[in-house]
């Protein structure tokens, strides 16, 4: 039986929902600006294996409010842990989820194990461009910048109410583009909405936003995957959302730097994943279900 449920983290409460069985624990969790909703696909497919969890991250979805910090983030889920006895879970996770996922196997190293969904950092210097001549990488990283502080300055924004069925209608449209389960697209959009004092804004709020930007921005993940010792696997894109086309060249290089960037660490296992982009988890859900089931069975009982 699947169970939507508040538990309660301390300072916020925490959304989740529990896939249920008795199966090996796995947390899954969404990338910023989403919500639990739409890792329901990939969960699904991970349920013959595993009792799945998945979170709303503080500051998004139906979760509480709070300062956005890595330590905060582990501990709303360490307290999940507490509060539905998943002991030794694996921890899976796309993006802002990815990055947690490599935080939470340094700190757990009886954990059975870590995979991350391009969960990387944005590149923010030069050097995490490698083969473009610097003065341009230089360049297209402002260009690039400049589009992350525009969305920035409209996160959080009150959504005026007879804007809000175009919007809805947009979400769906795009969820037939992405060859998507639009049931599950919409209920990814609306959980992310915010009726407060009679007016409607989409979460995460300006404030979170910019203090994951900020999170984001500085963290560096090699000496994180260098200091881990539980398994640890990271499956990377291949290729550009639409919405990336415009800075191919920065991003084809930044594949470049990750690839790097894993091949640097000997016991990081990777794979970068034919045809996938950012959104992986949407485009390939069966095949990326069965590499974590496979990678995690691999290390099972160690």
């Amino acid at each position: 039986m699947i169970n939507d449920r508040l538990i309660d983290a301390g300072d916020l409460p925490l959304a989740v929902r529990d896939f249920g069985g008795t199966a090996p624990p796995l947390l899954l969790l969404h990338g910023a600006g989403g919500n639990l909703a739409q890792m329901t696909t990939l969960a699904r497919a991970l349920r013959p294996h595993h009792r799945v969890v998945t979170v709303d991250l503080r500051g998004h979805g139906r979760s509480g409010d709070g300062t956005w910090t890595w330590d905060a983030a582990l501990g709303d889920l360490a307290a999940v842990c507490v509060q539905l006895e998943l002991e030794r879970p694996a921890v899976v996770g796309h993006s802002l989820g990815g990055m947690l996922a490599a935080l939470w196997g340094q700190r757990h190293p009886e954990s059975p194990g870590i995979i991350s969904l391009d969960g990387n950092p944005p590149p923010t210097r030069a050097e995490h461009l490698p083969g473009l001549d610097p003065e341009k990488a230089e360049a297209e990283l402002a260009r690039l910048h400049a589009i992350f502080d525009a969305m920035e300055a409209v996160a959080g924004q009150v959504i005026e109410a007879d804007k809000l069925p175009d919007l809805v209608e947009r979400q769906q449209m795009a969820a037939r583009d992405m060859g998507a389960n639009e049931k599950v697209w919409i209920e990814g959009f609306r959980r992310n909405l915010k009726h407060e004092n009679g007016e409607t804004s989409i979460r995460p709020s300006a404030a979170t936003t910019s203090q994951l930007r900020a999170l984001m921005n500085s963290l560096d993940l090699t000496p994180v995957y260098s200091a881990t010792t539980c398994p640890e696997l990271v499956i990377l894109p291949t290729r550009n959302l639409p919405e990336q086309e415009p800075f191919a060249e920065l991003y084809e290089a930044h594949r470049r730097y990750l690839l790097q960037q894993a091949k640097a660490v000997p016991r990081l296992r990777y794979l970068s994943l034919a045809d996938a982009s950012h959104a992986m988890v949407i485009e390939q859900p069966a095949l990326i279900a069965s590499v974590i089931t496979d990678f995690l069975a691999e290390h099972r009982g160690r």
